[in-house]
């Protein structure tokens, strides 16, 4: 059975007669804590009472308050200890509790005037919104919701905004355009509009077969040029790439439709005199701005070159694009597997980071950043330094590395002939592809028909030479080296290495059944040639600019190629010396098949 209630009077009285607790004196923080806890335990043994007991148990704790502040100055070692305090505390409230239950009986008719105690002991519990009710016997209620917010208008949903277009992150620029302004000089065949002189007479010259160099006033700002076997690419100032020439696959990268048709080109000597029209088709004759509509915007060309039937440049931040076709002995061999002649200029997706291009009769080189070559095109005569498994394979039409250097070389500088190619490394002079005319400078496989070198290998027979530049034609290469020198090897019979008769010998040249020199297997030194700073090579025909500014041109001529005002080849190198280009400074020479080109530095006063 429960014990009985105590009423107000009886809880008043145990309360009186309760001993006063006595804090600790330790410290005032000390004696501040105790007392409270002192406070919380006789709370809890009691059961609530009036307004009389409550103004009594206040005087109560007022007195022991400041009997706490007495105590505290006293000696420490004579004050009790909290825990025995507490304990003395519980015994107190558990005496008063026993004789509130003894007592109820005799008190309950003095206490009418008192309001009863409530039923229960009652602990509150705040959830929040609402209070509930706990005790031993009765379940906790569940929290009372509080009243519902009132709802919030939901905002208008706004029309979303259009998607920006998203803007690629600006791509490293890792190369830089020339920048010299050249004045261009055109001669040699110009039947296919090669010159870029347009389609009629200027000043009574005829645009077709130049003796002699003639500046082409079509050409403004010019900065670089790349001759192909039968058009012509060149990158202006302005960030414009021209084009001009043969456009049969697609090489110049533009649509040149014409209307006039075309008329037989070789009987333009007996034509009347007096008759302007060549018949040339205008817009291939003359140069004009590739089309520009698959490109990327704010594209910085750097470079371009030329191979027979297709073009490519570079971007500064390393990307290539090119256009037209690959060719091979067996016809078109096509741009990629998906498209035959490609009529405009498209990015190469699986090149990045170029630094350098290089262009082959019907293939191309690229070096990247990383001292990586890639090779693509024809590659029937092992040009592209991988075997391929078929004459039509399509893989050779996409870029492909040709493996690591010999020596771990480090490539600074690429170049082709028609059919080999060249790096300069920092370690020597690297070739590989065709050889029969030891257009590489070896005499392995050279005077054997289709002889080729397969990988790249150390041309020995420069080890010797400070090589500074390097140049190949069809079946013939020559070279400048850091202290002037110019050399020749490969072929022979058109006179394109230029050398002297004392030069071939038993122990270099390959002699022909006629016992005539035919090849010359290792590069020699022309003599009587010197300060050699840039060489070029054409299909049979070659040239050499010295640092003074003055260019010698030799070889097969039929076609006026090497600028000397004949159609008889030149033996040996011959200064090109016309009114066009005395006083001025080459800087710049360039050849292709049955034509050539020559920059000239332009003046100050003309650049400003």
């Amino acid at each position: 059975m429960p014990p009985k209630r105590q009423s107000a009077r009886a809880a008043a009285a145990a309360a009186a007669t309760s001993p006063e607790p006595v804090a600790p004196p330790k410290t005032k923080k000390s004696t501040t804590a105790a007392a409270k806890k002192g406070s919380t335990t006789a709370a809890a043994s009691t059961k609530p009472a009036s307004k009389a007991t409550t103004t009594k148990q206040k005087q109560t704790a007022a007195a022991a308050r400041k009997q706490q502040k007495t105590d505290a100055e006293s000696d420490k070692e004579n004050s009790p200890s909290p825990k025995a305090d507490d304990k003395k505390r519980k015994r107190t409230g558990a005496a008063a509790k026993k004789d509130e239950t003894s007592d109820d009986e005799n008190v309950e008719d003095e206490v009418s005037d008192v309001e009863p105690a409530p039923k229960k002991s009652r602990v509150t519990k705040d959830y929040g919104f609402a209070t509930a009710t706990a005790n031993k016997t009765a379940k906790p209620m569940k929290p009372v919701k509080g009243p519902k917010a009132d709802k919030v208008a939901k905002p208008i949903k706004q029309a979303k905004a259009p998607l920006k277009k998203r803007v690629p992150k600006a791509l490293k620029v890792i190369n830089e355009a020339p920048n010299v302004v050249m004045d261009i000089f055109v001669f040699g065949e110009g039947s296919s509009g090669e010159l870029g002189l347009g389609s009629v007479k200027v000043d009574g010259k005829k645009p077709i077969d130049v003796k002699r160099p003639r500046i082409n006033p079509n050409l403004q700002n010019v900065v670089q040029i790349a001759c192909g076997g039968m058009h012509v690419a060149a990158l202006t100032s302005d960030n414009t790439i021209l084009t001009w020439g043969v456009n049969d696959q697609g090489a110049l990268g533009r649509d040149t439709q014409w209307e006039g048709g075309l008329r037989d080109v070789e009987d333009e000597a007996s034509d009347d005199e007096d008759d302007d029209d060549t018949g040339l088709n205008p817009k291939e004759s003359t140069p004009a701005e590739i089309d520009t509509s698959l490109v990327a915007p704010d594209t910085v060309w750097v470079q371009v070159v030329a191979s027979d039937s297709a073009t490519f440049a570079l971007t500064s931040t390393g990307h290539v694009y090119g256009w037209g076709t690959f060719r091979s002995n067996e016809g078109i061999l096509g741009f990629d597997k998906n498209q035959m002649v490609q009529k405009l200029p498209v990015l190469v997706p699986t090149l990045s980071k170029i630094k350098m291009l290089a262009a082959g009769s019907n293939h191309i080189l690229a070096l990247d950043e990383k001292n990586k070559i890639f090779a693509w095109g024809a590659g029937q005569q092992a040009q592209l330094a991988r075997r391929l498994l078929e004459r039509d394979d399509a893989s050779a039409l996409y870029p492909s590395g040709i493996g690591s250097l010999p020596g771990r070389a480090k490539a600074n500088f690429i170049t082709c002939g028609s059919y080999h190619c060249f790096v300069k490394a920092d370690k020597g002079v690297i070739g590989w592809g065709l050889n029969n005319y030891a257009e590489l400078g070896v005499s392995t496989e050279a005077g054997q028909d289709g002889g080729y070198i397969l990988k790249p290998q150390f041309i020995s027979s420069l080890e010797d030479y400070d090589v500074a530049d390097i140049a190949g034609g069809e079946h013939h290469s020559l070279a400048c080296t850091a202290d002037g020198q110019l050399l020749t090897w490969g072929r022979i019979d058109g006179h394109q290495v230029g050398q002297p008769e004392e030069a071939y010998k038993e122990d270099n040249t390959v002699w022909d059944e006629n016992n005539k020199p035919r090849i010359l297997l290792y590069p020699q030194p022309v003599p009587g040639i010197h300060n050699i700073v840039q060489v070029a090579a054409g299909t049979d025909h070659s040239f050499a600019v010295t640092s003074e500014g003055k260019v010698f041109s030799w070889g097969f001529s039929a076609n006026y190629q090497t600028g000397q005002g004949t159609d008889e080849d030149i033996d040996r190198p011959t200064l090109i010396d016309n009114t066009a280009i005395r006083d001025r400074k080459i800087i710049f020479a360039g050849a292709g098949g049955q034509y050539s080109i020559l920059g000239a530095a332009r003046d100050e006063e003309e650049s400003a």
